[in-house]
């Protein structure tokens, strides 16, 4: 019997399509206030290149946006980006259900249900973006271009 990897689906994913990444894994509280920065501070890399996954539902479909932690997600934005014209974050029982991951640690890769995704734009300026690797305490480090290519993703302006 073959032995099954180990791993998050996400790093599973990342390792099968043979991806440069790294791990970084960091101890900080999910309800904690300033959560990304805090992640940002534990990893010593700049908040800008620290994003967070978000599931949104678009006209009654969820989308994933992932957008840097220094700001928020424009829902309007990304209803737009993504086709349609009214966004609301989802239910957070929904995004977990979708995703396959809990809350704080839902990451735009390796996802049980592949949805739409749209990245913020500032992902293209960076060399190296950092996205959660599937768990709460363990980010993942990786060129934009790959992210974009490994969930089909859009960019689009998504920031406020």
């Amino acid at each position: 019997m073959a032995k099954k990897a180990a791993g998050t689906p996400a790093t599973v994913l990342l390792t099968a399509e043979r991806v440069a990444h790294t791990l970084h894994p960091y101890d900080v509280s999910p309800d904690a206030p300033n959560y990304g920065a805090l992640v940002a501070q534990a990893l010593g890399v700049a908040p800008e290149a620290v994003f967070k996954t978000l599931v949104a539902e678009v006209d009654g479909h969820l989308v994933v946006g992932v957008v840097p932690v220094t700001g928020d997600l424009d829902l309007k934005a990304l209803a737009a980006a993504a086709g349609g014209k009214r966004a609301v974050l989802a239910d957070r029982a929904a995004a977990e259900r979708s995703s396959g991951y809990v809350r704080g640690g839902i990451s735009p890769l390796g996802q049980r249900k592949r949805l739409p995704t749209v990245i913020d734009d500032t992902a293209g300026s960076l060399d190296l973006m950092y996205v959660s690797a599937g768990r709460r305490g363990l980010q993942v480090s990786l060129a934009p271009a790959d992210l974009i290519r490994l969930t089909g993703a859009t960019t689009a302006p998504l920031r406020t």
